[in-house]
């Protein structure tokens, strides 16, 4: 096939823009949030701490207390034990329970 017939096969996915980022935080047996957001914040072993878009790569285990993902229909609080939080281009994930 000629260069120039060959087309793009990724698929685009859709992980914000430059205010929004995708987050999903879920247990084993359930869904809190999936859906684009502004930011999430936790607590680690260091203390408190923020994710915002455009964060750099970022692994963590989470302590216990309040998950909050901050989207354009306002603030949701997630009470946890313990969790681990993945960052990778624009994606977040929360895993709790684990």
């Amino acid at each position: 096939m000629p260069e120039d017939t060959k087309k793009d096969t990724k698929v685009a996915v859709n992980t914000g823009d430059a205010e929004h980022m995708r987050i999903k935080v879920y247990a084993p047996f359930k869904v809190y949030f999936d859906g684009l957001a502004k930011s999430i914040s936790a607590v680690n072993d260091t203390g408190p701490f923020d994710i915002l878009p455009r964060h750099h790569n970022f692994m963590t285990l989470i302590n216990t207390g309040d998950v909050i993902v901050r989207s354009d229909s306002g603030e949701e609080k997630i009470p946890i034990v313990r969790g681990i939080m993945h960052v990778k281009a624009d994606e977040v994930v929360v895993f709790l329970d684990v």
